[in-house]
């Protein structure tokens, strides 16, 4: 039977502590993404010109077009307009395959162009023009087109959640999903006092609702030589320019027509030999097909299929020397699971994931398990029905059995900012063709998601279930919290549990598997987890040396299901942003553990079973990332279980502007337990080196050396 005590409990939470919210919002006049619309408004209309898009903006079309200017200052602060001397214009035009963005970004031609690789994080670093798209208008899912004055290409999907700078900079979910590749064309022209920008955007690369006459729009410039971010519309300088609750609004003269369906074919070969001279063994030669395909199902549906997909062009894992007793997630970088990916992916909260894309076709490992074929539907129903609809089948092998994974999401918006969303997600073996009665995994759930329109107040709030063979009772999942960010004070909180037979095969839930090393297994467990930041942000009124002041203060529990402790991270911090990128950090760590099994981190004896208590602090150093040579560290010191632990950090980064980019990451971890528990020294190499030939054409090369998993 099916636990519904917690569930019952959180929906009386639910109905106490939203209802007031909703009536709130409802309540309101105008919201700030509606009063934002009305003031900040640029029209498009058709052009009968043949466009060239050469950079140089000579057609008649932008001498007849109503420009997007006046931008305000995003980043470091916010509420002031952006000097005349490095203002930026915008503007617009289309035809029947294509929107036309032309932008002239006024500034010294002193450009700043960190990489010519197209969707290379370096790439935010350097001068930066970018637009903006919501299509529907609804602040759930935008399109992001960017470049610099080389003309480089940078493209992202972004979720209606794209958070506060602050947890972009700390690793947390920042909203953009940057694996996002299409075909638009741009190029840029250089002048004494400016450049100009001219992007060409197919109206088959965007998902958009025909008939309609105004979409959400705003435009970003980044200019680093005074580290600042612009913006069209005023956005507050705790969110990022590309927020979907702070767009303006563009303006048809006539709605965008349905396009032909954009269907993309991308078939592949791929032929391998080996032989194993050792064993003295005949030489073996395969030879692999298979394709993708994307077809636009509507402008606003889009349908990935996919047969014996080979992922060659996805980039390698980023090792990570792992000191914790729980497995280390790893992001989705296979094209085929990107796009609309917050669709399946964005349930529960970050380390407790009903779904995770990375379990299809892939072991804990990130070795490869074969996918036979796979079908993904995802996108707009209507303005304000999401849904995704997946199919994967993978192949039957030595050492896995042939599984089936069926994922099934609707969100639905309701007011300006919020969702409701629920999922079903179904693992079931397969044997001889058929669906087996024994092996299966089953997990179904709901959420409610408020977000204020200004971005500022957030809740949430979701149950669920899973069912497994041979288990019942204690199948639940919930997940509350809430939180608040202003510009000096933000708060966030969340609790979320699992019961002892809940069990997420297509999901992601690392504390659950408690590892016990004399065993060399991993036994299954039920607890409760509460996590809670607050950051205060002091901004200099001179802001000519330093940017901000951050102080900050996280905890983490962790108890079981009798509520008997587990683990708590209370963790305190500074940090100096400074005017010129470089920045210094410190944070000082109290931790507790409670080890349910002997666990090692050495050859010698696993650390015994128990409670443990230690402490640590850390310093880090970032600095001017515009120079030619920038490099950070970091020193990390304290107790560590029952012995120490030293960990060094060092990244060197050497740019040749604008084609070659060379870095090493070194981390060294010294670990000291006392007899017999044995120490470890624990080295991480990384050196990459990037040369771009042209904008189309980049040698990468990518090493990795690590004495942990004892791997080249």
């Amino acid at each position: 039977m099916i636990n519904h005590r917690p569930i019952r409990f959180l929906g009386l939470i639910l109905l106490i502590f939203f209802p007031n919210i909703l009536s709130a919002q409802s309540s309101e006049e105008d919201s700030p993404t509606q009063s934002i619309q009305e003031g900040y408004q640029v029209h498009i209309a058709r052009t009968a010109d043949r466009m060239k898009v050469d950079g140089k903006l000579d057609e008649s079309a932008w001498e007849a077009a109503r420009p997007a200017e006046n931008f305000w200052i995003a980043f470091p602060t916010d509420g002031v307009k952006v000097p005349a001397n490095i203002q930026t214009s915008v503007k617009l035009t289309y035809d029947d395959n294509f929107i036309y963005v032309g932008a002239t970004c006024y500034g010294p031609n002193d450009y700043i162009i960190t990489t010519l690789k197209r969707d290379n994080p370096l790439f935010w670093n350097g001068d930066v023009f970018g637009v903006m798209f919501d299509p529907v208008n609804n602040a759930s899912n935008g399109f992001s087109f960017a470049t610099n004055p080389a003309g480089v290409q940078t493209e992202s999907l972004i979720s209606g959640r794209t958070g506060t700078r602050g947890e972009m900079n700390s690793g947390g979910s920042s909203g953009f999903n940057t694996a996002w590749d299409n075909k638009w064309y741009v190029e840029v022209a250089h002048y004494e006092k400016y450049w100009t920008v001219e992007m060409a955007i197919p109206f088959n690369t965007l998902r958009y609702e025909t008939g309609k006459k105004t979409w959400g729009i705003n435009f970003s410039r980044g200019e680093p030589r005074s580290n600042a971010w612009h913006a069209w519309t005023p956005v507050p300088v705790q969110f990022l320019t590309v927020d979907l609750g702070y767009t303006g609004q563009l303006i048809w003269d006539e709605a965008p027509k349905k396009v032909k369906s954009n269907i993309s074919l991308i078939p592949y070969g791929l032929v391998s030999y080996d032989q194993d001279f050792e064993e003295g063994e005949e030489a073996n030669t395969q030879l692999r097909m298979g394709g993708d395909a994307k077809v636009a199902i509507t402008s606003t549906l889009n349908l990935d299929l996919t047969v014996n997909p080979d992922f060659s062009q996805v980039e390698v894992d980023q090792q990570v020397t792992n000191l914790t007793t729980f497995n280390v997630r790893f992001p989705e970088r296979r094209l085929f699971f990107l796009e609309n990916s917050d669709l399946f992916a964005n349930f529960g909260i970050p380390p407790m994931r009903p779904f995770f894309s990375r379990r299809i076709g892939l072991d804990e490992d990130g070795n490869t398990i074969p996918i036979a074929y796979g079908a993904r539907l995802s996108g707009n129903l209507t303005k304000t029905l999401r849904v995704g609809l997946m199919n994967m089948q993978t192949r039957e092998s030595d050492d896995f059995a042939s599984q089936n994974y069926t994922s099934l999401t609707l969100h639905q918006r309701v007011l300006d900012r919020s969702v409701i969303k629920g999922y079903f997600h179904n693992r079931q073996a397969m044997k001889s063709g058929e669906f087996t009665d024994t092996d299966f995994n089953r997990t179904a759930g709901a959420e409610f998601n408020y977000f204020s329109q200004d971005a500022k107040w957030q809740g949430f709030g979701g149950g669920g279930f899973s069912l497994s063979d041979g288990l019942e009772g204690d199948n639940y999942f919930y997940n509350i919290g809430g939180g608040y960010d202003g510009k000096n004070f933000s708060v966030y909180t969340n609790f979320a549990g699992i019961g002892d037979n809940y069990f997420a095969d297509m999901g992601w839930i690392p504390s659950a598997e408690q590892y016990d090393a004399v065993r060399d297994t991993s036994i299954h467990i039920g607890f409760h987890h509460w996590y809670t930041r607050m950051n205060y942000t002091l901004f200099p009124k001179d802001q000519s040396k330093v940017n901000a002041h951050i102080f900050g203060l996280r905890q983490v529990l962790d108890v079981d299901n009798s509520f008997d402790f587990l683990q708590q991270r209370i963790i305190a911090g500074y940090t100096l942003s400074k005017a010129n990128t470089s920045g210094l950090m410190l944070e000082y760590t109290h931790e507790e553990k409670n080890l349910l099994f002997p666990f090692d981190f050495t050859d010698g004896e696993p650390l015994p079973a128990g409670r443990y208590s230690f402490d640590y602090a850390e310093i880090g150093y970032q600095s001017d990332r515009r120079a030619y040579f920038a490099w950070a560290g970091g020193l990390q010191y304290g107790s560590f279980y029952n012995g120490t632990r030293l960990q060094t950090t060092l990244e060197l980064a050497y740019r040749v502007q604008p084609w070659g980019n060379f870095g090493l990451n070194f981390v060294y971890n010294k670990l000291e337990f006392p007899d017999p528990y044995g120490e470890e020294n624990l080295l991480l190499l990384s050196p990459r080196f990037e040369v771009n030939f042209t904008r189309n054409l980049f040698w990468t090369t990518f090493l990795q050396f690590n004495t942990q998993n004892d791997n080249f």
